[in-house]
């Protein structure tokens, strides 16, 4: 359960990548957009518009403005090449070296989402897809098979009770992404017929999409945000992942989009409170939660061991219950990562 570093022209390679999706994501105009500048002759007038497919193959147009010079320059740098552009030779070349990519059709979800401003809006990718992100992000190849191997994709949002330097404002259209689609994703229906926070496939069970936020004043009931539309699991404990958040990309063949994931320390140590509280079939999963978490700390020992000192500190100065959870789940650590002496570095509460 080793990871090997990854050469310095593949840790280079994406860190271009990062780099030039980032701007193109920030920068992101109407020549990014899928369409075209049209003219239209309206009472002898020439106007221009840019005609667009939405994210959800909705076909719109835009007004740009009447026919004079600063438009026509408009349309002209238009047809250079974005920055989006540039990003399919640095994408493969990152593959080349060794930079882990994620399934095409979970891309396929993330850049919808993505698209549809869910990230932007204050959404976290959590779960194994963030976790193997942290591999590129550190210059790490993961050494074991199965810890990046998943069919669910995992997401969180904080709600109204972490303050993020995140745009939490926007009003995202996330149902109608997922419909838009058309993989036969349907939301999966809790007691009483309520919406849960999930969605999947019903002939693909396997394939999942779950949306979890923080315990708040109502407790553990799924709610529906009001900007996000969608409907969210409410998780103890999810808070502390979400503090901190950092950004970085998912790439897939040619492809790259910017996500938001817990910082990895975080992540790495709200693992050793995920595996206390999972119950009956849920338990498979504890073996999985430990080996990322062992891997991850692994890394961050030997690299920047003082973000993980300042997470765990946090982590068990939030009340007995939290520090119980964490010393619990650091024996389990140790036990199965008994050569790093995880315990000794970090003293269990």
């Amino acid at each position: 359960m080793k990871s090997t570093p990854l050469s310095l022209i593949a840790q280079t390679a994406f860190a271009q990548v990062v780099e030039v999706a980032l701007s193109a994501d920030v920068m992101r105009s109407v020549s990014d957009l899928p369409g075209s500048f049209i003219p239209k002759t309206i009472k002898e007038r020439k106007y221009w518009y840019y005609q667009f497919s939405e994210p959800s193959g909705a076909r719109r147009q835009l007004f740009v403005g009447p026919d004079n010079d600063a438009v026509r320059a408009l349309v002209a740098k238009s047809l250079e090449a974005s920055s989006s552009e540039s990003l399919g030779p640095l994408v493969r070349s990152a593959v080349a070296l060794g930079n882990a990519q994620v399934l095409p059709r979970h891309f396929k979800v993330l850049r919808r989402l993505a698209d549809y401003g869910f990230f932007r809006a204050g959404g976290v990718l959590i779960g194994t897809h963030a976790f193997l992100s942290y591999g590129n992000m550190l210059g790490l190849k993961w050494g074991v098979a199965d810890a990046s191997m998943t069919h669910d994709i995992d997401f969180a949002h904080a709600g109204k009770n972490i303050s993020l330097a995140l745009n939490a404002g926007m009003t995202v259209q996330t149902h109608e992404a997922i419909q838009s689609l058309e993989m036969g994703f349907l939301p999966v229906s809790g007691l009483g017929g309520k919406t849960g926070g999930a969605y999947l496939i019903p002939n693909e069970k396997e394939f999942r999409l779950d949306f979890l936020t923080p315990v708040g004043r109502d407790g553990e009931v799924p709610y529906e945000h009001p900007d996000l539309h969608v409907t969210l699991q409410p998780l103890k404990f999810m808070e502390y992942s979400l503090e901190n958040v950092q950004q970085s990309a998912l790439i897939c063949g040619n492809q790259a989009v910017i996500v938001n994931v817990p910082h990895p320390a975080r992540y790495a140590l709200h693992k050793l409170i995920v595996v206390t509280l999972r119950e009956g079939a849920f338990q498979i999963k504890t073996h999985k939660d430990l080996i990322q978490a062992g891997m991850l700390l692994s890394a961050l020992k030997a690299t920047r061991p003082w973000e993980v000192e300042d997470a765990w500190e946090d982590l068990i100065s939030r009340g007995k219950g939290w520090s119980s959870r964490a010393g619990h789940g650091m024996k389990q650590l140790c036990r199965m990562f008994p050569e790093e002496e995880f315990d000794q570095w970090l003293s269990a509460p």
